[in-house]
């Protein structure tokens, strides 16, 4: 065979060189590295190019065919590519249908109702791994199966991870020699690219290297972009993981440039908080606003609202109470007409750009799968910071963890401490990033004042607590502490000594609060808002103001027409309802009162009236603080304590700044003003300081587990509980490092795996089990010793003289009791035998906490003393290694103590010990550890516990079996026994690492595994989890979903009168603890006891599996208080009688009705499901009976 060298080749290419007209190769890469422009990226020309269109309507109308739902899959062999078999699959282009598929693809439901259906599947919650298609097995590939050598070649392929992170690629890694010259072999003939790969060889060094050579030094000084160094500029402060919070405190020069067309704009500048969340919806990114009241969160709700018009999507907003959500649909259908409201009883315009719900109506439309979730573009989340509260809080967990991936998510909030971790629990659960803008103070500042007057001579006692600044006035407060003294001293001399008052009376309350608005008056400082924690103090103070008149007669004018027009929306007698008098008089004198007990349409009068302007002092609850914008001047506190459902508390500073926070007008005051009414003794300077300037109360999770989520779950195959769990935000602070515990359990099984095993004959065989067991012996008599010492018998036996038994890491010391102190926590002083000085115990003590290593049985070497060395210790109980039998006589223990505590004086330290204290050493060392007998404290303290009397018996077997071991004949033992104990620590540390990983870590899990195994024992569910027709009816079923489930199917309801089964109903939605009792007839008493029966058997059950369950509690939660009531309500009764038959105020009875009617159509749903159209036809005729007149009354919002 003729060869031909390179340079031959290279002369029968290029006979004459390369063309002078050719570019040299380093021209041609400097070329490249420093025209920029020229890449291909530029070249516009090849861009595609702009094709007018002419609209035709009429494809709108044309929908094209879904493909088929089903596919036919081909099987092959992954090795030789034969075909194996045909199967049937599901087609994920289809999107398959609601009961079957999670995708956006899936057929739509016409029938199923903006709530969706219990028999539809959810939509695939956002942030879940996306679920496997277990119609075809995917291949698993194994490397060690192939050949990675083909015959007759030098090498193959190469099985080895080369991955680069695209972070760490520069632009000069691009130019390796075999991406230097890409030719176009578009060609058809062959030996042109072999030309063409000669010609290339021929241009490039002989020695592959030189091209480094060459490009490191045409780069050498040219400026080439590195990837890994583009840094993007953008307005963070602080960044982590998941969350980034944005600088509110630098202007955005650019903003308008960065937004010129913008979906809304306000007559006003947009504050840089606004602007920056703005920006972030822009560019579609979640957003959580952290801002004072009254700051304008409701600006970044609107700007998405209109980018959702913007871009024909639809947005939510949810809203954690239903008075809420009527406000805000009025106040956003004023500024957007497509606007719709979905409640629990009526869906106004349910195909609008903009929903407003509360949540949990979002929560049943994502487990019901509903059609317009496809559509929602963002879902606003207002007041956040009700995630707090203990009932409702888990629905806004549920809710975030199931909303898909495409929903963007914006969340508004009150400044809360921990608004970053929030915020990265929620970009963790939905793997996506969540923007923080947080505001860093009021836009109007408040001052907070106390008021200690009583009447028109001191209606000017007004003392400044808190400036504008938020500093603490003390002088202020002792300017109020003097002035009650004054008037407690001037009232004892003319009456004699009485003290000061802790709590009001009647004349003195209505003295208070006609002092305190004759002073809001003359001062300029109405409208006011007095908060109340009481509805019946409410009632109270506003019937105390019958001779106060705030308005005036124009004034009255308008609030009479306004009251006229709301009431004429009632019919017959409700116009004169007693409650509709009451307050309409008081509207009319400029006074409002606002709480639960109120009639709905009278609530909402009031409202109206505030926002006008109309009413100058408005009573309320703490309810009207939460998310209402009705801003006043000042606001008052009646009291700072308030009953939470347990007892008599101060109000947290969450709670005071959410309320105080309603003072201030922006545009209209410079300060808010909030006055604390000092009725009684001023309170402390500490409580109040505590309140006003105190830390935030933090968000925290409610997440809890109810049957109605777990069988929401378990009808779902691919959604497991533990997933759920694992998003909850109570266990986000132990998995938000699980990126970094997955490094370290990737490192750990690296480590164990190469470990070395002991070349021992005796060792290798059994000394992890003598570890093990040895751990398990020294942890339970750590246990066991920590209940014994606190024992009272205990106390007793180490009386002074007792012989113990000290032990602190490896060294053990003979040591007697002398003194006892009794105080909290107990400690005992001992003399202990020793060489050493004082300190080597606290040292031992030290390395003791640091390093709980354990050691082989009996190892501990006793502490080694001279003749006559000696200290004396205070001693915790817990290193009280053993309690002997003996005894030691000491007749002045208290003196020995004293003695050594005078030597230890450096003027004393020479001095010899006492004559008692060389006794009792000298007897102590007379002793040896080898005759020191261990006291039993089974048999010595008479413990009669079944379960501590086990565990002694278990320390005992475990002693026994220490000694059967056979690696403790090991000459090198101690030596095997350090490197397997550092060997099982790095094991240990990994299973502690799987463990933290895996969902048995779970808090919740043993409560979950509970619940299972309740609802497998009530039928709900089978032995595999799946979901049978008990539990499909109560899926159905929002409210105490296993009563009312097992009501149905106990054939409760069955020859019942439909009025009789809503009055029996009404226990499940009936909340107040006490009120009158009801006159039941016998049919409906009989049916109260049937709904406790069968509420005990369900506790009955619970108690079985639950931990910690009480049946008294269960049964106490169905109130049959409103059953007379509603009885007679469905029966026709008018109003105005029903409300004399109780005491429950007329509010919360129509809240009741409005619960039970949403009750009622839940259980038509479930008795469709178990087709039962008997039960269906008598809940559709209760909820027809109940839903009339004043109860259903049109909101004043929506009409």
């Amino acid at each position: 065979m003729i060869t031909m060298a390179a340079d031959d080749k290279q002369s029968v290419i290029l006979p004459n060189g390369i063309p002078p007209v050719w570019k040299s190769i380093e021209e041609q890469l400097l070329e490249h590295l420093e025209n920029v422009e020229d890449l291909p990226i530029h070249d516009y020309r090849k861009q595609q190019k702009y094709v007018p269109r002419e609209f035709d309507f009429s494809n709108l109308l044309k929908v094209s065919t879904l493909p088929a739902t089903y596919e036919l899959a081909v099987e092959r062999d992954y090795r030789t590519g034969e075909v194996l078999a045909f199967t049937e699959r599901v087609n994920s282009a289809s999107g398959g249908s609601a009961a079957d598929s999670f995708s956006m693809l899936r057929a739509p439901e016409p029938g199923s109702g903006v709530k969706g259906s219990s028999s539809n599947l959810p939509f695939w919650p956002g942030g879940f791994d996306p679920p496997l298609d277990t119609s075809v097995d995917p291949p698993t590939t194994e490397w060690k199966e192939y050949r990675m050598v083909a015959p007759g070649l030098p090498g193959g392929l190469t099985a080895a991870d080369t991955s680069t992170s695209p972070a760490d690629i520069k632009l000069t890694d691009l130019h390796s020699p075999e991406n230097l010259f890409e030719f176009d072999s578009s060609g058809d003939d062959e030996s042109d690219g072999e030309e063409a790969g000669s010609f290339a060889a021929a241009m490039l060094p002989e020695d592959g290297d030189g091209v480094d050579d060459v490009i490191e030094e045409l780069t050498k000084d040219a400026k080439v972009l590195i990837l890994s160094d583009m840094k993007t500029v953008v307005p963070e402060v602080k960044d982590t993981e998941f969350a980034v919070r944005l600088s509110v405190t630098e202007p955005i020069e650019d903003f308008y440039q960065r937004v010129p067309d913008m979906a809304y704009k306000w007559p006003f500048e947009l504050d840089v908080f606004q602007k920056q969340a703005v920006l972030c919806l822009e560019s579609h990114e979640n957003v959580f606003v952290a801002a004072h009241t009254s700051a304008g969160k409701t600006v970044v709700a609107e700007y998405a609202i209109a980018l959702c018009k913007k871009h024909m999507t639809r947005a939510i907003y949810t809203s954690p109470i239903k008075a809420l959500s009527n406000q805000k649909f009025r106040d956003f259908k004023l500024t957007f007409e497509d606007v719709g409201l979905i409640t629990g009883d009526i869906q106004l315009n349910p195909e609008a750009t903009c929903l407003i719900m509360t949540t949990e109506i979002l929560r049943s439309m994502l487990y019901g799968g509903s059609d317009i979730i496809r559509d929602v573009e963002w879902v606003i989340f207002d007041e956040v910071h009700y995630i707090n509260d203990a009932e409702r809080g888990v629905v806004w967990e549920e809710v975030i963890i199931m909303l898909p991936e495409h929903v963007n998510i914006i969340l508004l909030s009150a400044t809360v401490p921990n608004y970053m971790d929030f915020a990265s629990w929620v970009g963790r659960t939905k793997k996506r990033k969540v923007h923080v803008v947080c505001t860093s103070k009021r836009p109007v500042p408040l001052e907070h004042f106390l008021y200690t007057g009583n009447s028109a001579k001191t209606s000017k006692e007004l003392f400044l607590l808190v400036d504008s600044n938020s500093k603490l006035q003390e002088l202020g407060y002792k300017k109020a502490l003097a002035a009650k003294k004054e008037r407690a001293s001037s009232r004892s001399h003319t009456t004699g000594p009485k003290g000061i008052r802790t709590s009001g009376n009647f004349s003195s309350d209505k003295n208070v609060w006609l002092s305190v608005i004759e002073m809001l008056r003359k001062n300029d400082k109405l409208p006011a808002v007095a908060f109340t924690f009481s509805k019946k103090r409410i009632d109270e103070n506003s019937s105390h103001l019958t001779s106060v008149d705030l308005t005036s007669s124009v004034e009255k004018s308008k609030i009479h027409v306004f009251i006229k027009r709301s009431i004429d929306r009632l019919k017959g007698t409700d116009k004169e309802l007693p409650q509709v008098k009451y307050v309409s008089n008081l509207l009319s004198r400029g006074i409002g009162i606002h709480h639960s007990g109120v009639l709905p349409i009278l609530k909402e009068i009031v409202e109206l009236l505030f926002q006008q302007g109309l009413l100058k002092i408005l009573f309320a609850t703490e309810t009207f603080a939460m998310g209402v914008n009705m801003p006043a001047r000042t606001v008052v506190f009646d009291s700072i304590r308030k009953h939470d459902g347990i007892n008599f508390r101060d109000l947290k500073p969450a709670e005071y700044i959410q309320m105080a926070g309603r003072a201030g007008r922006r545009g209209l005051d410079t300060t808010g003003t909030v006055i604390i009414l000092c009725k009684g003794d001023v309170p402390e300077l500490s409580d109040l300081s505590r309140m006003m300037l105190g830390k935030l109360t933090v968000l925290e999770s409610r997440f809890r587990l109810t049957y109605s989520m777990i069988l929401n779950l378990l009808r779902v195959e691919k959604l497991r509980m533990q997933d759920m769990l694992k998003r909850s935000f109570s266990e986000f602070s132990s998995r938000k490092d699980e990126g970094k515990d997955r490094d370290l359990l990737h490192d750990l099984r690296k480590r164990v795996n190469n470990l070395q095993e002991l070349d021992c004959f005796y060792c290798s065989k059994d000394i992890e089990s003598y570890y093990k067991t040895c751990k398990a012996y020294q942890q339970l008599r750590r246990t066991l010793h920590a209940g014994v010492v606190t024992h009272p018998q205990c106390v007793k036996y180490l009386a002074a003289g007792r012989v113990i038994l000290l032990q602190a890491f490896d060294v053990q010391a003979i040591a007697v009791t002398l003194t006892t102190n009794n105080r909290s926590p107990r400690t005992y002083k001992c003399l202990v035998l020793t060489d050493r000085t004082v300190t080597w115990w606290k040292d031992s003590i030290k390395k003791s906490a640091t390093q709980e290593e354990i050691t082989p049985h009996n190892s501990a070497q006793p502490l080694t003393f001279m003749a006559g060395q000696h200290i004396v210790l205070e001693v915790d109980p817990a290193h009280i290694f053993a309690i002997t039998t003996q005894t030691v006589k000491i007749p002045a223990p208290e003196k020995i103590v004293d003695n050594f505590d005078r030597r230890q004086i450096p003027r004393f330290k020479d001095d010899p010990p006492s004559q008692a204290t060389l006794e009792l050493v000298s007897s102590l060392s007379s002793l040896s550890m080898e005759v020191l007998t261990e006291l039993n404290p089974v048999a010595e303290f008479h413990l009669r516990d079944i379960d501590t009397v086990d565990d002694y018996s278990s320390l005992s077997s475990l002693r026994q079996s220490l000694d059967s071991f056979n690696s403790t004949k090991c000459s090198n033992f101690a030596q095997h026994f350090k490197v397997v104990s550092a060997d099982m620590a790095l094991k240990e540390e990994l299973e502690s690492v799987k463990f933290k990983l895996s969902d048995a870590s779970l808090t919740l899990l043993p409560e979950y595994k509970e619940r299972l195994r309740v609802l497998h024992e009530l039928n709900y569910t089978d032995g595999a989890g799946i979901v049978r027709l008990k539990g499909k009816v109560a899926c159905e079923i929002k409210q105490q979903e296993l009563l009312v489930t097992e009501l149905i199917f106990q054939n409760v309801m069955e020859g019942r009168h439909y009025t009789e089964i809503a009055a029996l109903l009404s226990c499940v939605v009936f909340e107040q603890k006490n009120c009158s009792k009801p006159n039941l007839s016998s049919s409906l008493q009989k049916g109260v006891e049937t709904i406790t029966s069968v509420a005990r058997e369900l506790g009955e059950v619970q108690k079985k599996y639950v931990k910690d369950f009480v049946v008294e509690d269960y049964v106490s939660e169905f109130k049959f208080g409103l059953v007379e009531v509603v009885y007679e309500w469905a029966r026709g009764t008018p109003f105005n009688e029903i409300i004399e038959l109780t005491d429950v105020q007329e509010g919360i009875i129509i809240r009741c009705i409005q619960r039970l009617d949403e009750l009622l159509r839940d259980v038509k749903d479930a008795a469709r499901v178990i087709g039962n159209p008997i039960i269906g036809r008598k809940m559709e005729d209760a909820s027809t009976s109940i839903k009339r007149d004043i109860v259903f009354a049109a909101s004043l919002y929506t009409s």
